[in-house]
C-alpha cells in the first residue's frame, strides 16, 4: 500500500503511528473485547480514555489550574455562537480582529447575538497581513477580544498573543493549536476544531478559564452553556467517543516525540523549506507579508495561472494530493500540520522545481 502525502487543510493528515495503533485496537481495546466505538461513554474503560486524553493535553499545553478542558461537538463553527452566548453579559460589546474568512464567519455569527466592534481588519489588502496592534480600535469595556490565530485559507498567522489588558482574549486556534508552545494563562478561552492537528473531524476542544463559565446573560440553553459541559466533565450527552480516543493517541504521540518544543522545531523547518523555495523562484509566489506567514497553511500561485490544472494533475501522479487552494481564492495551498513529515515537503519542493523547469 502506498501512502500519499496529504496536504489537505482539513481533515488533515494524521500520524501514521496513531493510525496503526487505532487499527490494531479497532476490534479489541486493551483486552476489553470491544471497540472504543462500541463502549458506553459512562463505562470505566471509556472514562479512563477521556481522563487520560485530558491529562495529556493539560501536560502538553501546561494548562494552569483554573481552566476547564472540554471535549465538545459541533466543530469550531458552533463556538462562533457559543462564545458570545456564554461570555456576553447583557449587551456588552465584543471586539473582533478580522484577518480572513474564518474571522469573518466568527464576526457574522456573533453579530446576531451581541454588539460587535471590528477593532481591526486586513481586508484592505486582501487579508495578506495581521494589522498592527497600535492601530486597533478596541472598545473601552469589551466583554472579550476575539482573534483567529491562523487563517487556513489566506495563510496568515499570529506569531504572538494580543495584550489588551484585563479584557479576556479569545482565540480560534483550530489550525495551529499544538503546533508550538502556548502560554495558556494569557488567554481566557481557546477553541479548536480537531481535524487539523488534533484528530478526526467531529470533535472540538475548548479550554476556558473558570471565571468565564456561567456568566452569560441571558443564560444559554443547556447544550450551549459551557457550565453544563464543565459540570458534566464533557459527558452531559454522548461525546464523540472515537474522536476523543484518537485525539488522545495524538497527544501521546506528541509527548513521545518531544512535546510542543520539538513539534515547533519540525514545523519551522518544514515551513522554511517551502517558503525558501517559493521565494527563490520566479515561477511561484506567496502573497502574505513575510512576518505574518503561516507555518501551517502555505498558499501559493503560479506565475501563469493557466498551468494550475496541469500542476495539480502532475502532483497527484506523484502522490502529492489536496493541493488545490480554497475555492474563494484559487491557486494552490499546502497544509503542513504536525503529522506532515519533512519528507513530504521535500517531495513537494522537488516536484515544484521539476514542474517549473519543464513548464517555465
Amino acid at each position: 500500500m502506498t501512502r500519499v502525502f496529504n496536504f489537505s487543510a482539513g481533515p488533515g493528515t494524521l500520524p501514521e503511528e496513531v493510525l496503526l495503533q487505532a487499527a490494531d485496537e479497532m476490534l479489541d481495546w486493551h483486552g476489553s473485547g470491544q471497540s472504543v466505538m462500541e463502549m458506553s461513554h459512562r463505562g470505566k474503560n471509556f472514562i479512563s480514555i477521556a481522563e487520560q486524553a485530558e491529562a495529556d493535553l493539560r501536560t502538553l499545553l501546561a494548562v494552569p489550574d483554573g481552566y476547564h478542558v472540554l471535549f465538545l461537538q459541533g466543530g469550531a463553527s458552533l463556538q462562533f455562537e457559543m462564545i458570545p452566548m456564554n461570555l456576553i453579559q447583557g449587551r456588552n460589546v465584543a471586539d473582533y480582529i478580522n484577518t480572513g474568512e474564518w474571522a469573518k464567519k466568527a464576526i457574522n455569527a456573533a453579530k446576531a447575538l451581541a454588539d460587535v466592534n471590528v477593532a481591526a481588519s486586513a481586508e484592505d489588502r486582501s487579508f495578506s497581513y495581521v494589522p498592527d496592534p497600535s492601530e486597533w480600535q478596541v472598545s473601552e469595556n469589551a466583554a472579550y477580544l476575539h482573534y483567529t490565530a491562523n487563517e487556513t485559507i489566506g495563510g496568515v498567522e499570529f506569531g504572538w498573543i494580543p495584550d489588551v489588558g484585563d479584557v479576556p482574549v479569545v482565540s480560534d486556534m483550530s489550525s495551529n493549536l499544538l503546533s508550538r508552545p502556548l502560554d495558556v494563562s494569557r488567554l481566557g478561552l481557546i477553541y479548536a476544531g480537531a481535524q487539523k492537528n488534533i484528530g478526526p473531524a467531529g470533535l472540538a476542544l475548548v479550554i476556558v478559564r473558570e471565571d468565564l463559565v456561567g456568566i452569560g446573560e441571558p443564560a444559554p440553553p443547556a447544550m450551549l452553556d459551557y457550565a453544563t459541559h464543565a459540570k458534566a466533565r464533557s459527558m452531559y450527552n454522548t461525546p464523540p467517543t472515537f474522536a476523543v480516543y484518537v485525539a488522545g493517541l495524538v497527544f501521546q504521540w506528541l509527548l513521545e516525540n518531544g512535546g510542543l518544543d520539538a513539534a515547533e522545531e519540525r514545523n519551522v523547518a518544514k515551513a522554511k523549506l517551502l517558503y525558501d523555495f517559493i521565494d527563490s523562484s520566479e515561477f511561484y509566489l506567496n502573497p502574505v507579508e513575510v512576518a505574518d506567514r503561516s507555518r501551517m497553511n502555505v498558499p501559493f500561485r503560479l506565475a501563469d495561472s493557466a498551468l494550475e490544472a496541469d500542476f495539480l494533475a502532475g502532483a497527484a501522479k506523484n502522490d502529492l494530493v489536496e493541493l488545490k487552494g480554497h475555492r474563494s481564492v484559487g491557486g494552490m495551498r499546502a497544509s503542513l500540520y504536525n503529522a506532515m513529515p519533512i519528507e513530504g515537503v521535500q517531495a513537494l519542493v522537488d516536484y515544484m522545481a521539476d514542474f517549473a523547469a519543464t513548464k517555465g
